[in-house]
């Protein structure tokens, strides 16, 4: 797992970026600087990316947004989406379908599709936690999990990439 944390301040990268730190590479028990990543839900997020019928990867993006933020949560969601996508589906347009879309469908949990032929791009979670939210993705396995953790950090969110156990 790497743990990565972004750099600059707050008006570098605009609202959109909820939280900012800086942390640095770690490992198992990698560590923030807003204390340890909580390890259920790295634990969580691993048992989720476990062999199916896609290979995935996973991201977890840090907030310091809560429940009352939640134009400043769809931005993050949407912009973390279009990161994955770029990344993930270079070729395609990509769309948000989203749990207010679709009764089978959690409220908190959204989808990037393609536009064309609704392929799978990416998933995610909006989970409250203590409080404040964090914010799992799952993207296929294929894309370059180091370029999207770089390129969310370069946006100015802290995150932690989770790889396939």
């Amino acid at each position: 797992m790497t743990d990565t944390g972004a750099d600059g301040d707050a008006n570098e990268a605009g609202a959109n970026a909820p939280d900012r730190g800086d942390a640095g590479e770690g490992g198992a028990d990698a560590t923030t600087d807003a204390g340890v990543v909580d390890a259920e839900l790295r634990q969580r997020v691993r048992e989720l990316l476990e062999p199916g019928e896609i290979e995935l990867d996973g991201l977890i993006v840090h907030t310091d947004l809560d429940s009352g933020a939640e134009s400043l949560m769809h931005r993050a969601t949407v912009e973390v989406g279009e990161i994955i996508a770029a990344h993930a589906a270079p070729e395609s347009d990509v769309y948000v379908h989203s749990g207010t879309d679709d009764p089978e469908f959690g409220l908190n949990q959204h989808q990037g599709l393609t536009v064309e032929g609704d392929a799978f791009v990416w998933e995610c979670q909006q989970l409250l936690r203590e409080g404040t939210y964090d914010v799992v993705f799952y993207y296929e396995a294929s894309a370059d999990r180091e370029a999207i953790v770089e390129a969310a950090r370069e946006a100015g969110y802290r995150v932690t990439g989770v790889e396939e156990p």
